[in-house]
C-alpha cells in the first residue's frame, strides 16, 4: 500500500498495515514524520530557551530596516511571501498542515522573533508518538515500510469510480508520481526498476525529479490547512496564522511577539493561547467569534466523549493559570500599525457575525495570531474524482464509509481529509483504514472484525467532530467587517472592491471571479483567499460552501520534470 501524508492518520495507518504484513510506502512532504500535531523541534535546538527582551532598538532584537519581523503573513509591502509554516501562511502549495518542510532555522537578532522560554512539549500525546515512532523505526529496519520524506505527490492514476469500494482488490495497482518539495532535482535518477534505499521494486524513477510508486492500495491522509477570513490590516507584519505561530513555536521555540492577541474561532485557539503563554508570551485576550455555550445543545454527544470534556477542562484551567481573558462572540475587525501590528480593534458580534456598533475596543499588542479553523487538503482527492461531502462548518471533505473507503476502488482516506476532527479521530481512522486494507488483501475475517470494532469509536468521535464544526462555522455576515480597500487575495493584491465589481458584472462563482480579477491565481493557489472569494462571489454570503476545483496537478511541478516524465502506466501494469 501507499500512504500519502505522515501525520497522525498516515503514520498510524502505515505502522498498523505493516504490523499486519503489508509492505508500505509512506510519502510525505515533511522531512520528519508526525505532521503538525507531532511536530518536533529542529535538530540541535535545546529543550529550553531563556526569555529574550522585547524586540526593539534597545534590545538589539528589533527588525533590520526593511525586514519582515517574525513569521508574518506578509511583508510591509503587503505582498505575501511564499506560504509555509515558517511564514505563518499555512502550507505551501501541495503541502498539508499534516506535513511541513524541514526544520526552521534558529531565530536571529534580525528576524524579530522572540525566543521562547521553558521546555514543555506543545503536544500532549508524547507517549503515543513515541510508540508510533518506535514501531515505524522497527518496520524501517526490516524493510516493511519505505519512508520517502520531502516529496509531493502531484498525481495518481488507477482505480475505477464505477467499480465501488468492494472491488478494490481486483483493480491492480495505483501509480503515484511525486517530486521533491522544492521542485529541485535530487541527482541522477536510478535505472528504471532499480530499488531505491532498499525499497521494494514498486518504487521506480523516471527522471531527475519525478519518481513513480506503484501500490495495490492507496490511502490519502493529506491533512488540512488553516482557514483565514480577511479584515482591514491583516496584511501587516506580525499578523500570523494561529497554527503558523504554533508551528514556529514547536519548530524553533520562537514567538512572533511578546504581547500576542489570539483571535478567530475553533478549539485550536485554546491550545495556541496556552502554548504561547507557556512559552513566555503575554496573551491580553483570546477572542472567540462563536460561543462555547453551543456545545450544551448536544449533551448526549458530550457524554459519549468524556475525553473531550477532560481536555476542555484542562485547557480552561490553563487559561485561568495564565490569566488569559476569553471573550466569546468577539472578533478582530481591524489591525493597526505601520511597520508591524501595534494594536487591534475587537468588536462584539451578533449571531450571524455582524459587528455590533458601539462595542469596539482597542487592545495594544505586538503580534496577532488569528485563524478560523481548518480546511481539508483535497487537491489529490479531487483530482482522483473522490465524492465529497459538506461538513457542518461548510468545508468540503472526502466521503468515506465506516471502513474509511472512498467510492473509488482501492482508495481509502483518513484523518482531516475526511473532515476536521482532531488527533484522536485521525489516529483511529488511520488504524481502521489499515485494518480494512489488510482484510481486503488477505481476506482475513479476524482482521476485518478488529476494524469493525474500531468503527464504533470513530463514529462516536466523528459525531463530536461534527458538533464542533457546527459550533464554529463562520456566520453568514462576517463580510460586514470588510472595507472596499481590504485585500482579499494577498498574492495578487485583489481587494474587496474589485471582487464586488466582478459580482456586479456577473461573476457568481469562484472561477468567474478569478478570471475577472486574478484572485486565487497566486503562489498559494487560493488557499489563503478561497473562503473569502467564495463568499464575495456569492454576493457576500459568508456561509457559502467551498467547492474545490479539479486540477490535473495537485501541486506545482517544474516544466523540466513534466517533460522528462514517462508516459502514464496502464492501471494494473505496475512499473
Amino acid at each position: 500500500m501507499a500512504v500519502v501524508g505522515a501525520g497522525p492518520a498516515g503514520l498510524a495507518a502505515a505502522v498498523t498495515a505493516a504490523d499486519g504484513g503489508l509492505r508500505v510506502v509512506l510519502i510525505d512532504a515533511s522531512e520528519r514524520p508526525g505532521g503538525q500535531y507531532f511536530r518536533q523541534a529542529a535538530p540541535g535546538l535545546g529543550p529550553a530557551r531563556s526569555p529574550a527582551p522585547a524586540p526593539g532598538p534597545a534590545s538589539g532584537l528589533g527588525p533590520a530596516p526593511g525586514s519582515v519581523p517574525g513569521p508574518v503573513l506578509a511583508p510591509a509591502s503587503g505582498r505575501a511571501p511564499a506560504p509555509g509554516p515558517a511564514s505563518g501562511l499555512g502550507p505551501a502549495p501541495g503541502l498539508a498542515s499534516d506535513s511541513a518542510p524541514g526544520p526552521a532555522p534558529l531565530p536571529s537578532p534580525a528576524s524579530g522573533l522572540t525566543l521562547a522560554r521553558g521546555g514543555k512539549a506543545v503536544h500532549r500525546k508524547r507517549a503515543t508518538f513515541a510508540a508510533l515512532s518506535a514501531r515505524l523505526a522497527a518496520h524501517l529496519r526490516d524493510g516493511r515500510i519505505t519512508h520517502l520524506p520531502g516529496r509531493h505527490v502531484w498525481t495518481a492514476e488507477g482505480g475505477d469510480p464505477a467499480a465501488g469500494p468492494d472491488r478494490g482488490r481486483d483493480r491492480g495497482y495505483w501509480t503515484l508520481r511525486h517530486v521533491p518539495v522544492d521542485g529541485a532535482s535530487t541527482g541522477p535518477a536510478p535505472a528504471p526498476g532499480a530499488p531505491v534505499s532498499g525499497t521494494p521494486a514498486a518504487l521506480d524513477a523516471t527522471g531527475p525529479g519525478i519518481r513513480v510508486t506503484t501500490a495495490r492500495f492507496l490511502l490519502l491522509a493529506t491533512g488540512a490547512y488553516e482557514r483565514q477570513l480577511p479584515f482591514p490590516g491583516w496584511t501587516l507584519p506580525s499578523v500570523v496564522a494561529a497554527g503558523g505561530a504554533q508551528a514556529v513555536l514547536k519548530d524553533s521555540r520562537a514567538l512572533p511577539g511578546r504581547r500576542i492577541v489570539v483571535a478567530g474561532s475553533g478549539p485550536l485557539l485554546l491550545a495556541v493561547a496556552v502554548s504561547l503563554a507557556e512559552a513566555g508570551a503575554e496573551i491580553p485576550v483570546l477572542a472567540e467569534a462563536g460561543s462555547y455555550a453551543a456545545y450544551a445543545t448536544r449533551p448526549g454527544t458530550l457524554a459519549r466523549n468524556p475525553a473531550k470534556a477532560v481536555e476542555g477542562a484542562r485547557l480552561a484551567g490553563e487559561l485561568l493559570r495564565y490569566r488569559i481573558p476569553v471573550r466569546t462572540r468577539s472578533a478582530v475587525v481591524r489591525a493597526h500599525g505601520t511597520d508591524r501590528v501595534e494594536a487591534v480593534t475587537l468588536a462584539t458580534l451578533d449571531r450571524e457575525w455582524r459587528p455590533v456598533p458601539g462595542t469596539e475596543v482597542r487592545i495594544a499588542c505586538d503580534a496577532l495570531a488569528v485563524g478560523h479553523g481548518l480546511v481539508p487538503q483535497l487537491e489529490l482527492a479531487v483530482t482522483l474524482g473522490c465524492t465529497l461531502r459538506t461538513a457542518p462548518d461548510g468545508t468540503p471533505a472526502v466521503a468515506v464509509d465506516d471502513q474509511q473507503r472512498t467510492d473509488i476502488a482501492g482508495l481509502w482516506a483518513a484523518g482531516e481529509s475526511t473532515g476536521i476532527g482532531g488527533v484522536e479521530l485521525a489516529l483511529e481512522e488511520g488504524r481502521v483504514a489499515a485494518l480494512s486494507m489488510t482484510a481486503s488483501l488477505h481476506q482475513r475475517g479476524q482482521v476485518y472484525q478488529r476494524g469493525r470494532g474500531r468503527t464504533t469509536t470513530t463514529a462516536r468521535q466523528r459525531r463530536f467532530a461534527d458538533l464542533m464544526a457546527g459550533v464554529h462555522r463562520p456566520g453568514a455576515h462576517w463580510t460586514h467587517w470588510l472595507t472596499d480597500e481590504t485585500e482579499v487575495c494577498r498574492c495578487e493584491e485583489v481587494t474587496v472592491h474589485e471582487l464586488r465589481q466582478a459580482y456586479e458584472l456577473g461573476a457568481r462563482d469562484v472561477r468567474s471571479a478569478k478570471l475577472l480579477t486574478r484572485a486565487g491565481m497566486g503562489w498559494c493557489q487560493g488557499r489563503m483567499c478561497e473562503t473569502a472569494v467564495t463568499c464575495l462571489a456569492a454576493g457576500g454570503d459568508g456561509s457559502a460552501p467551498l467547492a474545490p476545483a479539479r486540477r490535473p496537478l495537485s501541486c506545482p511541478v517544474s516544466l523540466r520534470d513534466l517533460a522528462e516524465s514517462a508516459p502514464s502506466a496502464e492501471p494494473g501494469s505496475g512499473t
